[in-house]
């Protein structure tokens, strides 16, 4: 499976009807994305949604960032990776994550009390699961959603890498070091195309209020950036940490952040373009396809 050095992540398909959704593939497709990365939360189910977008451009991977470990039980979840690949060789990347304690405990009812050992202990269950259709004839590939040395480790040794959210190319250095060579290291960073500090501030935020409340996230850049202090994490994030999270600005600033993460030794990033908005950023991913040659 090649995925490409660059990819879109993007929610805003969740948002619109399916069919639209698939025409949406083609571009990206047609534009030279690698990989389109979609969530499961609240929004469509990742499996699903997958199959749907599949029909959708004939190169480009849909890859999971993330299917949730909390929404099916283990042999589900490799019954549906294998389907999925069988019909789509190389073209389907599963991405897994234990997703956070309010989504797990507060909606879905689960117990986030070891979310590591629920991850290792659905690895096992996923490769001993019974699975008797037509075989895939490419191997299924999965990453984990890994931020901490733990999770890292885990997607070295029990996955052919780590799809890490919300994180700066100073912990893609990081990443990289726990994977070491080999391991597929496919890293999102939400970008706006807006050089006013004010207004390109101001829509990142949309996007950093999301997550700085939430521990996983706020604890990695604790763990990463220790001179944080509890004021950075307040109101979406002090300007300090948005900057260090969002690449906002002019094209040229917003790709020396993607080339940053490259350069720390990511194989793969997949951009997600905040606009404030929930429209789908199409003439944006345009313009990022343009400016990087991907197209043609």
């Amino acid at each position: 499976m090649d995925i490409g050095r660059y990819g879109i992540w993007t929610f805003q398909l969740d948002l619109v009807p399916s069919a639209r959704s698939v025409e949406h593939v083609d571009e990206l497709d047609e534009l030279g994305f690698g990989a389109v990365w979609v969530p499961e939360a609240v929004g469509r189910e990742a499996f699903t949604n997958a199959a749907l977008l599949l029909r959708g451009g004939t190169d480009i991977t849909i890859a999971t960032g993330i299917a949730s470990i909390w929404a099916r039980d283990a042999m589900a979840a490799g019954a549906a990776h294998q389907t999925l690949t069988e019909a789509y060789p190389d073209r389907f990347l599963l991405g897994l994550g234990v997703s956070h304690g309010p989504m797990v405990e507060g909606i879905r009812g689960h117990d986030y009390s070891k979310p590591f050992s629920a991850m290792r202990t659905y690895l096992d269950g996923m490769d001993a699961g019974l699975f008797m259709a037509s075989p895939p004839t490419t191997e299924p590939r999965r990453v984990l959603a890994a931020l901490g040395p733990r999770m890292l480790g885990l997607a070295r040794d029990r996955a052919a890498g780590a799809h890490p959210y919300f994180v700066p190319p100073e912990h893609t250095a990081v990443a990289r070091e726990a994977l070491g060579d080999g391991p597929l290291l496919a890293v999102e960073q939400a970008v706006v195309l807006d050089t006013d500090p004010t207004s390109a501030r101001e829509k990142a935020r949309t996007h950093t209020s999301i997550y700085t409340g939430l521990p996983n996230y706020a604890g990695n850049l604790r763990r990463l950036l220790p001179d944080l202090a509890e004021d950075d994490f307040a109101g979406g994030g002090s300007d300090r940490l948005v900057d260090t999270i969002v690449a906002w600005g002019d094209m040229d600033t917003v790709l020396a952040r993607v080339q940053a993460h490259h350069d720390a030794g990511a194989d793969h990033v997949c951009l997600q373009v905040v606009d404030g908005g929930t429209d789908v950023p199409d003439q944006a991913w345009r313009d990022i396809s343009s400016a990087l040659g991907l197209a043609g």
